[in-house]
């Protein structure tokens, strides 16, 4: 077997030798010397120096696999942990697994408890056990660890039933698609990899709804994807008092900002509680679906029924909002949806605020860059690099003031006024 090379010539392939060594031995001793330097410095509430020290344990891991080791890996054992993990989801297997504190239990016991097939369940703790995620305490016994006590969560857990049933043949029919459509960037959010896939008209959001309860795990899956992040309005990120509330019409009628399909309400509630005493109106805007999902918000807080490429009935807010938004939507109707904020913004007043990820030119994060992957196979959009938002936002007629970032891989704030 040959590989054809971009000139039309042929290469033989590296020596089968070459997959049996491991990938960067000579790089192995540059991480065990970072890893002993980053340890001496950690401590619980440091973040920065703990994802330090987990990329440099993952970069130790890659140069000591050999490719062979890392093609299982990838081939085997990870598609393999996502069909334990995801069918362990939904038999509660990790419900029963946490309870009395967690203690150490026998399979059978287990599958018992959750009404399974005894060797159906050690089969998928053993290979969960394998991976590290629960513990092996003896010979089909097993105790969780704090991730898989943290399945119990809803907003941890629910990621796996609707990747794995709702989304990820997507992925994985992928290379099939684009062999069909001659290896071009998905732009048509209602004809890419996720109708191929399926075999659907609907957009993703459709389709999960059209298919409960996939639908509502995903805006659980989103809780879950938010957790523990930093927060746009959090003290050392972006200066709310001086860059929004200073300045702002102090009447209770004029509108302070709008939270454009802004889903349950999460972060105009987080703003309220951290800056309670906010001036005029604050409104939450989304589709009648997601607000009537709503259980609390403040009574502060407006409630409209809106799509966002529509007119913007809300004129002249001091910020319109976006979490997001733009991400999951092509170019062509990223422009329509800020075609109706410009429109509705005041000259010399009115911002466009946009939290999402600026995807740096040189070393991108991880969790930025598979999310790109998952937007262009599942809504044939993208996450953005800086040029990228430049390019959509300059010609809608805005200019960035400034890109708030704090760290590499958390989303940033894009701060826009009218050109």
């Amino acid at each position: 077997m040959s590989n054809v090379q971009g000139n039309g010539t042929t290469q033989a392939p590296p020596d089968p030798s070459i997959a049996l060594k491991p990938c960067d031995f000579d790089s192995v001793n540059t991480h065990v010397k970072k890893i002993n330097e980053l340890v001496g410095s950690i401590s619980p509430t440091d973040n920065v120096t703990r994802n330090e020290l987990a990329e440099t344990a993952r970069k130790l891991v890659r140069a000591l696999e050999t490719p062979r080791e890392t093609m299982i890996k990838h081939c085997w054992a990870q598609p393999a942990a996502m069909t334990a993990l995801t069918t362990g989801v939904e038999l509660g297997l990790f419900e029963a697994m946490a309870a009395d504190n967690g203690s150490s239990k026998k399979t059978a016991d287990l599958a018992k408890t959750v009404g399974a097939d005894p060797t159906l369940v050690a089969r998928l703790l053993r290979h969960i056990g394998a991976m590290g995620y629960v513990e092996e305490t003896d010979i089909d016994q097993y105790k969780p660890t704090n991730f898989t006590k943290s399945l119990v969560i809803p907003i941890i857990s629910a990621g796996y039933p609707v990747l794995s049933g709702g989304l990820l043949s997507a992925n994985n029919l992928f290379h099939e698609y684009q062999k069909k459509v001659g290896y071009k960037t998905p732009n048509d959010l209602s004809d890419g990899p996720l109708q191929y896939a399926y075999k659907t008209k609907l957009n993703m959001f459709e389709h999960l709804q059209a298919n409960q309860p996939y639908g509502d795990l995903f805006n659980l899956h989103m809780g879950g994807y938010h957790q523990g992040r930093a927060s746009w309005m959090d003290t050392g990120f972006y200066p709310v008092q001086e860059k929004l509330i200073d300045g702002a019409d102090k009447d209770d009628k004029a509108p302070f900002i709008v939270d454009v399909g802004g889903s349950i309400g999460h972060d105009i509630q987080e703003l309220l509680e951290k800056y309670p005493h906010i001036p005029g109106r604050l409104v939450l805007q989304d589709l009648p679906a997601v607000l009537g999902q709503i259980k609390t918000l403040d009574s502060r807080i407006e409630r409209m029924e809106h799509n966002f490429l529509t007119e913007q009935p809300v004129k002249g807010a001091r910020a319109y909002f976006m979490h997001s938004v733009l991400h999951d939507w092509p170019d062509v109707e990223c422009r329509k949806i800020l075609a109706r904020l410009t429109e509705a913004m005041k000259p010399g007043y009115s911002k466009i605020l946009i939290n999402e990820n600026v995807i740096p030119p040189r070393h991108a994060q991880w969790e930025a860059t598979a999310l790109d992957i998952l937007m262009m196979t599942l809504l044939a959009s993208r996450e953005r690099t800086e040029q990228d938002w430049r390019d959509l936002l300059e010609p809608a007629g805005l200019k960035i003031v400034k890109i708030w970032t704090v760290q590499n891989g958390v989303e940033s704030l894009i701060e826009c006024e009218l050109a």
